[in-house]
């Protein structure tokens, strides 16, 4: 039968405890005592630890539970949390659309802004606005791109003057 991760994990947690008190039987030192009378153990941590330790020794998961242990959640409480997260979800959904509809609302707004501005005004205001959406390159990105199309501008005229002087001296020769 497989093991769970508890188990393996308690397995764990029970080679290193023993190991840790055959350390200490070979000699404990001062500080580890002083230590272990200082520092408290909570509630929970001891219960977790015998959990784990019980499981360790083969003792069923479920005969190791605490009587205070949370129980797992019955049917009518899963579907009220269903319920609930359905209702969050509609809740979500709901505040999305109306912030959208916020937005169309000013984009509208803005459009009527521009339409009443006039045309060469509201030309130049769109073009502000494009402007400031554009992202811009930095220096060496613009160097780069500039020398990429100086190059091939070149390489063009070459090609195309070439190409003229060679059908020149065609129709020269042949006329």
């Amino acid at each position: 039968m497989a093991k769970t991760r508890a188990q393996r994990k308690a397995e764990r947690r029970a080679r290193e405890a023993q190991e840790a008190r055959q350390a200490r039987s070979e000699g404990r030192s001062e500080s580890e005592a002083q230590h272990d009378t200082q520092v408290p153990e909570s509630g929970d941590i001891a219960e977790i630890k015998a959990i784990e330790v019980g499981m360790a020794a083969g003792a069923p998961e479920q005969s190791l539970d605490t009587p205070d242990a949370p129980a797992a959640p019955s049917r009518a409480e899963r579907r009220a949390l269903q319920k609930e997260q359905r209702e969050k979800d509609k809740r979500r959904q709901a505040e999305q659309k109306r912030q959208e509809q916020e937005r169309l609302a000013k984009k509208q707004k803005q459009a009527a802004e521009e339409r009443s501005r006039g045309r060469v005004f509201g030309f130049l205001a769109s073009c502000w606005a494009e402007l400031k959406r554009v992202q811009w390159p930095d220096r060496e990105t613009l160097v780069q791109a500039s020398a990429v199309t100086v190059i091939f501008v070149a390489v063009a005229a070459i090609y195309l003057g070439a190409l003229d002087s060679a059908f020149s001296f065609l129709l020269d020769h042949l006329l």
